[in-house]
C-alpha cells in the first residue's frame, strides 16, 4: 500500500506535496519522493527521492530545489520488487515530453509486461517495480497518439484507455507530463482509491488528487470527488479540467481492508467514513459475541492500537462491558505489518508496545485487533498481556480470517505466512495461545463497510480467496514466490536521488 498526491496550482507546490505525503505517512513508510515542475510549457523538472520516512527524506535544502507551480509525490512501502532506493517513486521517463508517474496498487501480469516492452515496444526496464513498468506502458501508449508537438486531452485520455487494456490489476495513479498537465486515474475495478479536491485562492483555483481525502482536508482543499473506477482526469497547466471513464461493464469493487486496516478513519473512501465503518465493524462483532457466546465472563475490552479503537469501543458499549486503555503506543516505531522481513517485525512489537499492568491484573480481558494475518504480533500481545497479569486472555478480530493472499497492492504475497491458511479457528486460538478467538464473518464485514452506500460488492480475496481480475492462480503464486525469495537476499539500500 502506498500514498500519492498530485497537485496544479497557481504558487509552488513543494510544501503542500510534502505537507500531504505526512499526512499519508501511514499509507508506506519505506520510501518518498516527490517531482516538481513549472507549467509554462518549457517542461523543466526537479525531483527528490529517498529511502526513509518522509521527515528523513527531505531537508530544506530539498524542498528549495524543488520548484515549479504543479507536482507529484509518493510514500512507498514494497509490495512487488525490493525496498531498494532506486524503486523509490515518482519515477520519469523522458519521452515523450517527459512524464513522471506516482502509483499505488499492484500489476497482477507486469512480469508479462516487462517482456512485452522489451520486445515489441522496445523499452528498457531497470527495476523489478510493476511501478515501472506501468510507467512505460503509459508512455508507449501516448507516444503512440502523438501526431504533433501539441497535445491534448483526448490524446492523453487515449493513451489510458490503452493502458487499461493492457495493465491488469489494482492501481490508483497521479502523474505529470512535463510543463503541460497533471493526469491521475484509476483502475476499472475502483480497488485502489483516489479522491479529487479543490482549492479556490486569491490567484484562482487549484486542484489536488490523493488517496484519501485526509490529504486534501489538512491542506484546505474541499474534497470534490472521488474518481470513478476506470476514471481518468487530466489538468492542464491553464488550469482546465477534463475528464474521461473507459467503457466498461466491470463491477465496482473498492478494497475492503483499505476501511479493515489502512486508512486514517478521519478519511472518507468513495463515500463512506472509515470511522463509521469501523464503528459498525465492532456493533457486528459484538452481536456475534452475544450469538455465539452467552454468559461470558469478559471483565475488560482493550484495543490494539490504534486503527481497532473505534471498533473496539463500539464493541465494549453494545456488550456494557467497560472499555480501558491498557497498551501505550510509542509513536515512533513504524507499523509492524507494514515492515520489511519477518525478523523485523517480531522484534519492534515490544519496541511499539507496552502495557499498563493495572488494566490487566487479575482480569479476564478481551483483545480487539483489527484483523489477524501472520499471527506474530497477536501472539506476542497476548503473552504481554499474561505477564501484565490477566487471568485470560480472549482475542476478537474486527475482520474475518486472512487465508489467501492479496496481491493488488498489500503485502501478503505468500500463503505461508498467514495464519489463517489452513487452519480453522480453534488452530489459530492455540497458535496464539489465547483463552477464544472470535473472528467477524465476512458478510457482517461487507455489511458494516457498505453502510448505507450503494456499493454492492468489495474486493476481499484475502478473506475469501476471489480475485475479481480473474487472472489469479496457482502459477501466478508459485511465480510470486519466487521473485519474493530471490529479492529477500542482498536488498542494497541506495543512497537518495536528488536531481534537478
Amino acid at each position: 500500500m502506498c500514498g500519492i498526491v498530485g497537485i496544479i496550482g497557481c504558487s509552488p507546490v513543494n510544501n503542500d506535496l510534502y505537507e500531504g505525503l505526512l499526512l499519508l505517512q501511514h499509507r508506506g513508510q519505506d520510501a518518498a519522493g516527490i517531482m516538481t515542475g513549472d507549467t509554462d510549457g518549457v517542461g523543466k523538472v526537479y525531483i527528490r527521492r529517498g529511502v526513509g520516512l518522509v521527515r528523513d527524506v527531505f531537508r530544506q535544502e530539498h524542498m528549495e530545489r524543488l520548484r515549479g507551480t504543479m507536482g507529484i509525490a509518493h510514500c512507498r512501502y514494497p509490495t512487488a520488487g525490493t525496498n531498494s532506493g532506486t524503486e523509490a517513486q515518482p519515477m520519469y521517463v523522458n519521452s515523450p515530453y517527459g512524464i513522471a508517474l506516482a502509483h499505488n496498487g499492484n500489476l497482477t501480469n507486469a512480469a508479462e509486461l516487462g517482456a512485452e516492452l522489451y520486445r515489441s515496444d522496445l523499452r528498457h526496464i531497470n527495476t523489478r517495480s510493476d511501478s515501472e513498468v506501468l510507467l512505460n506502458v503509459f508512455a508507449h501508449e501516448l507516444h503512440q497518439q502523438i501526431d504533433s508537438t501539441h497535445l491534448n486531452h483526448q490524446q492523453v485520455f487515449a493513451a489510458v484507455d490503452s493502458v487499461h487494456e493492457r495493465c491488469r490489476g489494482g492501481f490508483a495513479v497521479v502523474a505529470m507530463i512535463a510543463g503541460r498537465g497533471l493526469l491521475a486515474f484509476r483502475d476499472r475495478h475502483g480497488i485502489r482509491p483516489l479522491v479529487l479536491g479543490k482549492r479556490v485562492g486569491s490567484d484562482g483555483e487549484e486542484y489536488m488528487v490523493a488517496s484519501e481525502t485526509v490529504a486534501l482536508k489538512g491542506l484546505g482543499y474541499k474534497p470534490v470527488r472521488d474518481l470513478e473506477p476506470g476514471e481518468a482526469i487530466y489538468i492542464e497547466a491553464s488550469g482546465a479540467l477534463h475528464s474521461h471513464r473507459v467503457p466498461t461493464n466491470i463491477p465496482f469493487t473498492p478494497c475492503v481492508f483499505e476501511h479493515v486496516y489502512f486508512a486514517r478513519p478521519d478519511s472518507t473512501i468513495d463515500g463512506i467514513s472509515v470511522y463509521q465503518a469501523r464503528m459498525r465493524m465492532g456493533i457486528k462483532l459484538a452481536e456475534k459475541i452475544e450469538r455465539e457466546w452467552q454468559g461470558h465472563d469478559i471483565d475488560v475490552v482493550i484495543p490494539i492500537p490504534e486503527s481497532s479503537r473505534t471498533a473496539a469501543l463500539e464493541l465494549a458499549q453494545k456488550l456494557n462491558i467497560p472499555y480501558r486503555e491498557g497498551f501505550v503506543k510509542n509513536r515512533y516505531v513504524g507499523r509492524t505489518f507494514i515492515m520489511p522481513g519477518q525478523q523485523v517485525r517480531r522484534k519492534s512489537v515490544r519496541q511499539k508496545l507496552s502495557s499498563i499492568n493495572e488494566e490487566f491484573a487479575g482480569k479476564n480481558v478481551l483483545l480487539v485487533d483489527d484483523s489477524i494475518v501472520r499471527g506474530t504480533t497477536s501472539e506476542q500481545i497476548i503473552e504481554m498481556a499474561r505477564e501484565a497479569g490477566a487471568r485470560r486472555v480472549y482475542m476478537a478480530s474486527a475482520a474475518p480470517p486472512v487465508k489467501f493472499p492479496n496481491v493488488y497492492g498489500i503485502d501478503m504475497p505468500t500463503r505461508e505466512e498467514l495464519i489463517a491458511n489452513e487452519r480453522d479457528t480453534d488452530d489459530i486460538c492455540r497458535t496464539i495461545a489465547a483463552d477464544r478467538l472470535i473472528f467477524q464473518d465476512v458478510e457482517d464485514l461487507i455489511e458494516a463497510v457498505r453502510g448505507e452506500s450503494t456499493i454492492e460488492q468489495f474486493e476481499t480475496c484475502c478473506f475469501t480467496g476471489e480475485y475479481v481480475t480473474g487472472d489469479v492462480d496457482e502459477a501466478y503464486f508459485d511465480a510470486l514466490r519466487k521473485r519474493r525469495k530471490d529479492g529477500s537476499d542482498g536488498q542494497e539500500k541506495a543512497e537518495s536521488v536528488d536531481i534537478v
